[in-house]
C-alpha cells in the first residue's frame, strides 16, 4: 500500500480527532494513485494514521477509516454496519426508522444509510458522498443483506451536491431488490412513535424522510396539546402530525411543494387525524400576509393572532461559508415575522439545519429580532439531531442541526 506523508506540523487536527486530510496538507503525492484507492497515512516522524480512502480530485483528499486494514471487503462494512445497528437498537429499543450509518461518526466516511423498516422487511436509502465508497457500492449493498436477513430492497439516492465536490455524478436508482418483491413499491409505511407515515424513497427528497428531527418532533406533540400550531417547511408533515397527535387544538402545515402536500395529505388519512390540514404556500409570502392581519384593527386581537405556537423548520439557507451573511438575513426575516404572529405565552420552535450556522450564531440572529420587535424570549427546549446522526466530537462537520422552543412573551 502506498503511505501518504503529511506535511510537518499538519497533524495537528488529526491527532485532536479529526478524520480528513487535506490536499495541501500532503507531501508529493503519485500521479499513479487511483481515486478510490486506499492508502496508508503517516506524518513527518513516520507515525502512522491508518488507512484512508483517497480521491485526487477532491479538497479532502483522504478520509481516515480508523484501521490498518489493507483491503476493504464485506467483512469489513458488515462489521461497522453491525456494531451501528446495535447502537441504534439501544436509542431506539421499538422502532425501526432510523440513520444507521452517519459517515464518519460511525467510522464509515462518505457513506449514508437510513433504514426503513416496515411490516413486511427492511428498506434502504444509500448516499455515496465519496469515490471510495461509491466505488465500493455492491460491497456496502451485499453487506446491509448480511446485517438485516429481511432487507427488501436497497435504493441507492445518490442526490447530494457534495457528490460533485468528488466528481461525481447524480443518480438515483435501485441498487438491489429481493426476488419475491416484484417492483418497489410507491409507497412503504413506516412508524415514528406511533405515528403512520407513507414514504417515497424514489420520489422522497434527500433520502426519503427527515429522521434527523424524530426527537425534536417528540417535543412538539408534548408541548401542543389545546394550541393552534402553524407548521412552516411541513415537507411531509413531521411536525405537524406529530402536533395533531398530542392534541393541539388546530394545526396547519405548508410547503411550496404541491406534491410534498399530496403526501402530508395522504399521511394524514392514514392516521384519520381530523385536526390538522395542509396548503401549498411559499412561507415567506404566507407570514407576510399575516402580518398584515395585524394591522386590520377590525378584527379581534385572537382573530388577528391564530396562531399559539409556530414552528420553523427551512431547508438549509446556506451551504458555504461565503453565503452566511445572505443565510443570516433569511433566517432573521422569518424568526422576526414568526415574532410579529405570535401573542404572549405563544411558542416559536425555530430551527437550522446549516453546518455554517453555529449555534451561538444562530441564537443571536433569533435574539435580534425578538429586540426589534420589543419581544422576550424564555427558553424551553434546546433540541439537536437525532442521536442516530450521532456528533463525532473531533468533527465539528458532524454537528449541524440546532433546534429550539422558545416562550413568546
Amino acid at each position: 500500500m502506498i503511505t501518504l506523508t503529511l506535511k510537518h506540523r499538519h497533524d495537528e487536527r488529526l491527532r485532536s480527532g479529526h478524520h480528513w486530510v487535506f490536499s495541501n496538507e500532503l507531501l508529493d503525492v503519485p500521479t499513479t494513485i487511483h481515486a478510490g484507492s486506499l492508502v496508508d497515512v503517516a506524518d513527518a516522524k513516520g507515525r502512522s494514521y491508518g488507512t484512508g480512502l483517497f480521491n485526487p480530485h477532491s479538497l479532502v483528499a483522504v478520509r481516515l477509516l480508523k484501521t490498518d486494514r489493507d483491503e476493504l471487503g464485506v467483512d469489513f462494512f458488515a462489521d461497522r454496519i453491525y456494531h451501528a445497528l446495535r447502537f441504534r437498537e439501544r436509542l431506539f429499543p421499538t422502532e425501526r426508522a432510523y440513520r444507521v450509518v452517519f459517515g464518519e461518526s460511525d467510522l464509515l466516511p462518505g457513506l449514508i444509510i437510513d433504514r426503513y423498516g416496515t411490516s413486511t422487511g427492511d428498506f434502504f436509502a444509500v448516499q455515496t458522498l465519496s469515490v471510495g465508497m461509491d466505488t465500493r457500492k455492491s460491497l456496502i449493498a451485499e453487506a446491509l443483506r448480511r446485517v438485516f436477513p429481511d432487507t427488501q430492497a436497497i435504493v441507492e439516492k445518490n442526490n447530494s451536491n457534495l457528490r460533485l465536490l468528488e466528481g461525481l455524478e447524480l443518480r438515483e436508482c435501485v441498487l438491489w431488490q429481493a426476488q419475491t418483491l416484484d417492483h418497489l413499491p410507491e409507497d412503504i409505511e413506516i412508524r415514528e412513535h406511533d405515528i403512520r407515515f407513507a414514504v417515497s424513497l424514489l420520489k422522497g427528497q434527500k433520502t426519503g424522510y427527515f429522521l434527523d428531527q424524530k426527537l425534536n418532533r417528540q417535543r412538539i406533540a408534548e408541548l401542543c396539546c389545546g394550541l393552534r400550531v402553524l407548521d412552516c417547511f411541513t415537507n411531509q408533515g413531521g411536525f405537524a402530525l406529530h402536533a395533531a397527535k398530542g392534541g393541539a387544538q388546530s394545526v396547519l402545515g405548508l410547503d411550496s411543494s404541491a406534491a410534498a402536500i399530496e403526501r402530508c395529505r395522504i399521511n394524514t388519512r392514514l392516521n384519520g387525524f381530523e385536526n390538522v390540514r395542509f396548503e401549498t404556500a411559499e412561507v415567506f409570502e404566507f407570514l407576510q400576509t399575516e402580518t398584515q392581519r395585524l394591522t386590520d384593527t377590525t378584527l379581534a386581537e385572537h382573530e388577528r393572532r391564530r396562531w399559539d405556537c409556530i414552528v420553523l423548520d427551512p431547508p438549509a439557507f446556506t451551504k458555504s461559508r461565503k453565503h452566511i451573511p445572505v443565510a443570516k438575513r433569511g433566517y432573521g426575516k422569518i424568526n422576526r415575522l414568526a415574532l410579529k404572529l405570535l401573542p404572549k405565552g405563544g411558542l416559536l420552535a425555530t430551527g437550522s439545519c446549516s453546518h455554517h450556522i453555529s449555534e451561538d450564531l444562530f441564537l443571536r440572529v433569533v435574539q435580534e429580532q425578538a429586540v426589534l420587535e420589543r419581544r422576550e424570549l424564555r427558553l424551553v427546549f434546546h433540541g439537536t439531531q437525532s442521536p442516530c446522526h450521532p456528533v463525532l466530537m473531533g468533527m465539528p462537520e458532524t454537528r449541524y442541526l440546532k433546534f429550539f422552543i422558545f416562550e413568546v412573551w
